[in-house]
């Protein structure tokens, strides 16, 4: 079992990754409108400017564990949706990241 440093370096590593990729995503948007959360503070994993969340209507919690309580994460991830949807991204070692998301704002995306 990992030492807590270790699991911290994890999930940043994951918040890094999910903020790069919406970075890259959103062009129009800079750097400082997408900010990855300083661990261990509430809220939202990924902290988005007012001009990001109307580009970006969902909010990100991110988990990189070996082991996942899967729906208290996904009620951690709608608690800090405020009225956003919200989107879990799940990873653990080598294996790749996976968004899980209510299954209607998934029908939603799809249809767009």
């Amino acid at each position: 079992m990992g030492t807590p440093k270790s699991g911290k370096a994890k999930g940043r590593r994951l918040q890094n990754h999910v903020r790069d990729a919406l970075i890259d995503a959103f062009g129009s948007l800079s750097p400082d409108d997408i900010k990855s959360q300083t661990m261990g503070m509430p809220g939202e994993d990924i902290v988005l400017s007012p001009a990001a969340k109307q580009a970006i209507r969902y909010s990100f919690e991110c988990k990189n564990q070996e082991r996942l309580s899967l729906w208290d994460s996904i009620d951690q991830a709608k608690t800090n949706a405020e009225d956003r949807v919200p989107v879990l991204v799940i990873k653990k070692n080598r294996r790749g990241a996976y968004a899980v998301l209510n299954f209607e704002s998934f029908i939603d995306l799809i249809k767009e």
